[in-house]
């Protein structure tokens, strides 16, 4: 709860006001974890390291996981997805919820001006989270964006103005997310908002690998775990498309 203030006249009584209130938010670190294994003559004469090799693609897969959680996950030894959570009309928006702006047709945008509603989830949130507001989508998502046009002819998409740097959409980075949904009915394809304040990720920093040699011989067992959790913590900051 904000806190309250108002207007005063200068020699007008002053009554006390209500504080801001602080709430708690739970978040457990859940663990990831592989056991690749690998036998200790292919590790002995090998013309590669295979330790590091078998090291990177468990770094890979984590990262793909952890990914596909903070989209979908349902909180179930995961982190709670941003997808997850409960969602209404912006028009009647309420905490806990995620706010949606409809895209104007079943499992499509409109076909008469299009662009009209990326323009009403782009000023769905605050002015407040506008500074650091990004788009999320996939990359299907993506394509049929950047064949939209306005009304000059010109692609409402344009590309990162140099290498390394995003593309935007009505001026803002578009971040591709493989996880969020194709276009269908009823989906929620396309997020946006200030995900910085929005979701929060609570990552136990490190992974940790145990080389473990003797419980499967003739095998190396690589034991490689990671904890990490997420959620929602200010669900006014992210903003979605119904179709």
């Amino acid at each position: 709860v904000e806190a309250a203030s108002g207007w005063v006249g200068e020699t007008d009584s002053r009554a006390q006001t209500s504080p801001p209130t602080i709430a708690a938010l739970d978040f457990p670190a859940m663990e990831l974890y592989a056991m690749p294994a690998a036998t200790q003559t292919l590790l002995d004469d090998a013309q590669v390291d295979i330790e590091q090799w078998l090291a990177n693609e468990v770094q890979i897969v984590f990262a793909e996981q952890e990914g596909a959680a903070f989209v979908n996950g349902d909180g179930t030894n995961k982190p709670t997805g941003f997808l997850s959570y409960a969602t209404a009309a912006d028009a009647s928006w309420a905490w806990n919820k995620l706010g949606y702006i409809a895209s104007g047709a079943d499992g499509a945008f409109a076909s008469s001006d299009p662009a009209d509603a990326l323009i009403n989830l782009a000023y769905a949130p605050k002015q407040g989270y506008r500074a650091n507001r990004t788009w999320v989508m996939n990359r299907k998502t993506e394509s049929v964006i950047r064949k939209m046009k306005d009304s000059s002819d010109s692609y409402i998409w344009q590309p990162g103005s140099s290498a390394g740097q995003p593309a935007t959409l009505l001026g803002y980075p578009v971040a591709e997310a493989e996880d969020m949904p194709d276009i269908a009915s009823n989906s929620f394809s396309i997020a946006f908002g200030d995900f910085a304040r929005g979701y929060l990720i609570v990552d136990r920093i490190g992974v940790n690998v145990l080389r473990d040699p003797y419980s499967a011989k003739p095998y190396v067992l690589f034991y490689t775990t990671k904890r990490v959790g997420g959620g929602v913590q200010n669900f006014e900051a992210i903003k979605l498309m119904k179709f």
